[in-house]
């Protein structure tokens, strides 16, 4: 039996001054919706400046806000499809 294979592109950008990053996260779904998320990092003053380990904690921050979205438009449609409300779908 033949599936159809099915490809998310995540897009990821990133702004930066001295002490804050943030993140946008942003899915394209085949149904042609968008979901886009937000993170932060902020650098403690007694920190040493590593623009990278910003970058991955606001990152991070803004796909699990990403992924959060993502369930509650799953949950969304099967509560629709059904007619009923679904059970949690948990992380």
């Amino acid at each position: 039996m033949m599936h159809t294979a099915v490809g998310w592109h995540v897009e990821m950008e990133f702004s930066e001054d001295e002490t804050h990053t943030r993140a946008v996260a942003l899915v394209r779904l085949p149904d042609g919706s968008e979901v886009r998320a937000h993170g932060h990092a902020s650098r403690h003053h007694t920190d040493s400046h590593q623009p990278r380990v910003g970058e991955e904690i606001a990152g991070a921050r803004a796909l699990n806000e990403l992924a959060m979205q993502l369930l509650t438009k799953a949950h969304g449609e099967i509560d629709s499809a059904s007619g009923r409300t679904s059970h949690p779908i948990h992380v």
